[in-house]
């Protein structure tokens, strides 16, 4: 239990670092810190708290973030190492540390280089999927993962197509959103929901097209959401585990589009911009988690005693009645 609670710690520090770095594109701080892995010449951890102003703030602050996230995922690995009976989940910690490494060198080449587009949407790519691990590892350690629900595990082999497809189409709308932040098209097509007025645009130049495509990703997305949560709610309304990311995934991919409106509405906003790349985050941690959640059968039983625990009242029920 301790290890779960922890690995949700995790998760939620992860959820930090995603807020500071989406506040370093929307603040155009990413340069503010023009060395790696030192901080103007200094030590990251001894730069001077009093030089932390204006963008320094946001790129200094997010790395120190970052170097914390990075420590708690060693403890992490390594308590799942020492701890978890379950290979794949040991082989699951280590994957993550990993993870958060290369995103650390990511972050620095991304700094050494000038913020070049493909390595900046690498590292926004990357930080998903990190999160991704976080949140993985958080279910696969909660005690209703390893217990026998009621009534078993569902297994639905067209939810689970689904959900793994939502998730793929999330995760690619996300690498596109990410694309064009770090390539200035955030703006690019200045009117929302018309597009320069009408339905095309009346000419087409990269940043447009990257704009373009992100909009028309998020229509395919929020249909691939609609179509995934009403066949759990048609199909499993009674099963909590399965409704309630379903009813929350539809929330946040609302909130996206009218968050990705008010971008646009705001002129890139902070504040909204931010939220928009978190909220992003967030949906593609529900959809991983209902998508795991529809793949619970296919991991095999939970242990012995678990089931014994589960149907014990059952067990003594039947046996009163004979």
């Amino acid at each position: 239990m301790w290890l779960h609670r922890y690995a949700k710690f995790v998760s939620a520090a992860t959820v930090l670092l995603i807020v500071a770095g989406g506040l370093v594109t929307s603040t155009e701080s990413g340069l503010a810190v023009p060395d790696w892995p030192t901080s103007y010449g200094w030590n990251m951890f001894a730069f001077p708290m009093k030089h932390m102003v204006g963008g320094i703030f946001y790129e200094h602050g997010h790395r120190l973030i970052a170097s914390g996230v990075g420590f708690l995922t060693i403890v992490l690995a390594l308590w799942l190492w020492r701890a978890e009976s379950r290979k794949w989940m040991q082989a699951l910690g280590f994957a993550a540390l990993g993870a958060v490494i290369l995103q650390g060198i990511l972050g620095g080449i991304t700094v050494l280089f000038f913020l070049p587009t493909a390595i900046s949407t690498a590292h926004a790519g990357l930080a998903q999927i990190f999160f991704c691990l976080t949140i993985s590892i958080s279910l696969f350690t909660s005690r209703s993962w390893q217990s026998l629900p009621a009534g078993g595990w569902v297994d639905d082999s067209m939810l689970r197509r689904v959900a793994i497809a939502t998730t793929a189409l999330v995760y690619a709308q996300i690498l596109v959103g990410a694309t064009m932040r770090h390539s200035n098209a955030g703006l690019a097509i200045p009117d929302f929901p018309l597009v320069f007025g009408g339905l095309l645009p009346p000419v087409w130049t990269p940043q447009i097209a990257i704009h373009f495509a992100h909009r028309a990703g998020a229509l395919v997305v929020g249909l691939a959401i609609a179509a995934t949560a009403g066949h759990v709610l048609y199909h499993h309304g009674e099963r909590a585990e399965l409704r309630r990311p379903a009813l929350l995934l539809v929330c946040l991919v609302l909130t996206q589009m009218t968050l990705g409106a008010f971008i646009i509405w705001s002129k890139k906003d902070v504040a909204i911009n931010t939220a928009h790349v978190i909220t992003g985050a967030l949906t593609l941690a529900t959809s991983l988690v209902l998508t795991l959640r529809a793949h619970r059968v296919r991991f095999g039983a939970a242990s012995a005693a678990d089931v014994r625990a589960t149907l014990a009242p059952a067990l003594d029920r039947s046996g009163a009645r004979a």
